[in-house]
């Protein structure tokens, strides 16, 4: 039996019309234990729908993770269940 936090009180709130023209489409919330944490939910230019994780910008200008999955198949885990929990299918999701 895993002791891992699982996610719950998965919360979202629309963006407003501004923001949505750039592609921003939902600020959302998840608690892991103790922790919550704060992401956004974007449409990319391509048309895929994708979760992005907040990243904060050194002096010089590189970027640098504040909150992100351990692995690219926890982050596609977490997207399909989030993007699932707003009625939209994840593209490319393996099921």
């Amino acid at each position: 039996m895993s002791s891992d936090p699982l996610p719950t009180d998965l919360r979202f709130t629309a963006a407003n019309a501004a923001d949505r023209e750039r592609g921003l489409l939902y600020f959302a919330e998840v608690t892991y234990g103790a922790l919550r944490i704060t992401f956004t939910v974007r449409s990319t230019r391509d048309g895929r729908t994708v979760i992005s994780f907040p990243t904060r910008r050194d002096r010089h200008g590189r970027q640098h993770a504040i909150v992100r999955p351990i692995d690219d198949a926890a982050r596609c885990a977490l997207e399909r269940e989030v993007l699932a929990a707003l009625g939209i299918k994840a593209e490319g999701a393996a099921i």
